[in-house]
């Protein structure tokens, strides 16, 4: 099952990883090699008393964007209809900081949609190796609230019905929000209508959620959790889903005068 949908092309191995060529540091920017966040992580799960059984890696941009998922497995975390994703992402482009993403893949059509986006730093700065252990030791130990508080969700989605027009609506605000693109509008509702799946069935809030997961496919993989997020925020209120994952600001160890006031400066880490 492909924990990754993208260009095959831009697929790697672990070993690929380890060889990517780093651009220089300077004194306020560090770049983090993407072998060394990927295991970072993997103690993280393993102290955390889960295990990985599957992973998968892609790097962009000649190698400074990467994006992987690991689908996880415990004791309180195993289904048969869905699987829990941990996803991570790193930029040594600047482009956007590293950070760690829960989520969820529904078995049945590997739709991905992620809960929870932790920064792992403002930017690359100096501190971030200091920080990274804890924070994610801290995303990582949220795996079981994220498992739990998603299949609440999906049970009020499954008892939302919503009108085709109503679905419509919707979909104009998820473009207006950014979290859906414009051009894929007439296919989403489509597959709202009619849906490939048998399991999504039946006109809810939860048809339109996979017609929008099946619609995000193949496309940019560090947008994806902003725009499942999103979607989930707007979708909550009309289902009357009280998510127990609240968002709290966490000031970063390396946070300087200069900084403030900058637009990522804080950390937003999810969290119960």
């Amino acid at each position: 099952m492909s924990l990754i949908i993208c260009n095959p092309r831009h697929k790697v191995t672990r070993e690929q990883l380890a060889n990517s060529v780093l651009p220089p540091e300077t004194d306020t920017f560090k770049p983090l090699a993407h072998s060394r966040l990927v295991d970072l992580t993997m103690e993280a799960i393993e102290r955390a008393g889960l295990s990985v059984q599957n992973e998968e890696h892609s790097m962009m941009r000649d190698g400074l964007r990467y994006f992987g998922g690991f689908a996880l497995k415990g004791e309180q975390i195993d289904g048969s209809d869905r699987q829990i994703v941990l996803g991570l992402r790193n930029a040594n482009d600047k482009s956007f900081p590293a950070a760690i993403c829960i989520g969820n893949q529904m078995m049945v059509c590997e739709n991905l949609c992620f809960s929870s986006d932790i920064k792992l730093a403002r930017r690359h700065t100096v501190n971030i190796f200091a920080d990274l252990p804890r924070l994610l030791a801290d995303a990582v130990g949220r795996v079981v609230s994220h498992w739990n508080d998603m299949g609440n969700r999906i049970e009020a989605y499954q008892q939302t019905e919503i009108s085709d027009p109503r679905a419509a609506d919707l979909l104009v605000s998820l473009v207006d929000a950014k979290a859906f693109p414009a051009r894929d509008i007439y296919n989403a509702v489509q597959e709202f209508r009619n849906p490939r799946h048998e399991e999504f069935k039946g006109g809810s809030l939860w048809t339109l959620y996979n017609s929008i997961t099946e619609n995000l496919k193949g496309g940019d993989l560090s947008k994806l959790p902003f725009r499942t997020m999103t979607v989930q925020s707007i979708f909550d209120r009309i289902a009357g889903h009280r998510p127990t994952i609240e968002a709290s600001i966490v000031t970063p160890s390396d946070l300087s005068d200069s900084d403030e006031g900058t637009e990522d400066a804080p950390l937003v880490v999810v969290g119960v």
